[in-house]
């Protein structure tokens, strides 16, 4: 059940994430409320999944694998760059994920 909520948590903060893109600044209603709204939704899953996982490896697994996703939509569907050193941080970002979840995901 802990990885159904933290998924859920990975997939919520890379919704706002998206969002806050198309907001310009806040300034614009919907996709500023669609930030505020996977952000919410975010915290509220991975707090749920901090009752029954470690502290670290559980935000290593958020943070990594939403700066990996979100790396990866800026460069398939928004048009940045693919560079030789985002795809190496990319990669290092999920290695370093995976070797800390090597050390255990339980509290």
């Amino acid at each position: 059940m802990m990885y159904l909520t933290l998924s859920g948590a990975i997939l919520a903060e890379i919704l706002g994430t998206t969002a806050m893109k198309y907001s310009d600044g806040f300034s614009k209603l919907w996709p500023s409320l669609g930030t505020a709204l996977g952000y919410l939704i975010a915290f509220v899953l991975l707090a749920q999944t901090l009752k029954t996982m470690s502290v670290g490896t559980a935000y290593a697994i958020w943070s990594g694998a939403g700066t990996a996703a979100i790396a990866a939509i800026g460069m398939v569907f928004i048009g940045e760059a693919v560079t030789a050193a985002k795809i190496i941080g990319v990669l290092l970002v999920i290695a370093g994920v995976v070797v800390l979840n090597l050390g255990g995901a339980t509290h």
